[in-house]
């Protein structure tokens, strides 16, 4: 009898620990094989902790009024025109004068040919046709250092720089200004021409060389006027 009531004791213990451990259960967990850690430990997998190969991203330049920042000019144009005109013009006429007038005693009066009325008839055949054909290349390609002469409310960067070479009577000057945003600026402190807006170059060339292709006066105006 006291053999089955101890049996009966272990058999209610058992149970009540096996309901007391369902109902305190709230997620079954597993063992981790991570390298990472457990789930609720990990940091967020990032290549600047974990990538051996990981370079950091410069930082773009922080630019101030009066920074100079170089402009790499690469400007290069090509254009193909073709034209054609074939204008012809004819004309016939014939004009007579029919009424004369003569003074006499201060007075006008009719005054009628003997001759006949005098006639003038004429003839005009005109032909006009020309052709043309333009094709011009040009390329521009420099580095310019430019100063910073004003920022923006947007923070866009207005620049501006000036640059003159002499050799001997060779003279070479150049000229640029324009309006550039900060992420355009590479970390080297440079920056593509196509980046900038509003972008204005002069390039002015004196001297012998300039000389040996230069226009005259007198071929300079024949071609604004073109008299033939």
């Amino acid at each position: 009898m006291a053999r089955s009531g101890g049996r009966g004791m272990a058999w209610w213990v058992l149970g009540a620990a096996l309901v007391a451990f369902c109902a305190g259960a709230v997620e079954a967990r597993a063992q981790s094989s991570s390298m990472f850690g457990q789930p609720a430990q990990r940091s967020p997998l990032t290549l600047n902790q974990f990538s051996w190969t990981y370079q950091a991203v410069e930082e773009p330049p922080v630019i101030k009024i009066h920074d100079l920042v170089t402009v790499i000019v690469d400007e290069a144009s090509q254009v193909t025109s073709e034209g054609e005109m074939d204008r012809r013009k004819k004309a016939h006429g014939k004009w007579a004068l029919t009424d004369w007038i003569s003074l006499h005693n201060y007075m006008l009066r009719p005054d009628k040919q003997g001759g006949g009325d005098p006639t003038i008839a004429g003839e005009m055949d005109t032909k006009y046709q020309a052709e043309a054909e333009l094709e011009t290349r040009d390329a521009m390609k420099f580095r310019i250092a430019c100063h910073v002469v004003d920022i923006r409310p947007n923070g866009s960067l207005v620049l501006e720089g000036h640059r003159s070479i002499r050799n001997n009577q060779e003279v070479w000057e150049m000229s640029l200004s324009g309006v550039v945003r900060p992420e355009d600026l590479m970390p080297d402190n440079t920056v593509e021409s196509e980046n900038i807006a509003e972008l204005r170059i002069d390039k002015r060339e004196a001297g012998h060389v300039r000389d040996g292709y230069n226009r005259g006066w007198m071929q300079t105006l024949l071609d604004e006027y073109q008299p033939f």
